[in-house]
């Protein structure tokens, strides 16, 4: 049996990011450590470390779609894996991350009241008032907290289903935060 480490327990850190969030939208702030540090790895030569290792989403959606046996274990669609949609999914997460920064400005600037809402599939609003709890920090950081647990959210909930629908670790194929990480180390080893 292979030997278990600490990083094999980071779907821990992933799923209590959610439930956190569930209860307290500043807690959504952390969510920055799983964009930063994959960026951070791959930029400092590390190539794809967090993804293979430390990425706790992945390892969430494989313990539910492996171990509990939610996932159909079909191959994943061949469109998924091609350049043109996961570049195309990596523009629009980007779009939408943009989206959510220009929300933050807007109250930050006094132009917008705070959104106490979370974004479900970037569509659906999802009351979530009762989260919010902190009435110490400026309004545009509990709006960044909202825009940035939808995003988190969202993509947690692609993953969901893509497991359920095909292989564990499906969402992988187009994560956009492991296509940023290729980009990353091909550009890195064209410069070699």
């Amino acid at each position: 049996m292979k030997q278990k480490h600490w990083y094999d327990y980071l779907w821990i850190a992933s799923a209590a990011y959610l439930i956190l969030g569930f209860f307290n939208i500043l807690f959504a702030w952390l969510g920055l450590l799983c964009f930063f540090i994959p960026l951070l790895l791959a930029i400092g030569g590390k190539d794809k470390l967090y993804c293979n290792r430390f990425c706790g989403r992945g390892q969430l959606f494989a313990l539910l779609g492996g171990r509990f046996g939610l996932s159909r274990k079909k191959d994943v669609p061949q469109f998924l894996k091609t350049k043109a949609f996961r570049y195309g999914f990596l523009i629009f997460f980007f779009v939408m991350f943009f989206q959510m920064l220009w929300n933050t400005y807007l109250v930050f600037s006094g132009v917008q009241d705070l959104r106490q809402a979370v974004t479900l599939l970037w569509t659906f609003r999802l009351p979530w008032q009762w989260a919010y709890r902190v009435e110490t920090v400026p309004l545009w950081v509990s709006q960044f907290a909202f825009g940035f647990y939808s995003v988190m959210l969202t993509s947690t909930v692609l993953g969901i289903f893509t497991m359920a629908l095909f292989k564990p670790r499906s969402w992988c194929v187009y994560c956009p935060m492991g296509t940023m990480t290729q980009l990353i180390c091909q550009a890195k080893h064209r410069e070699k």
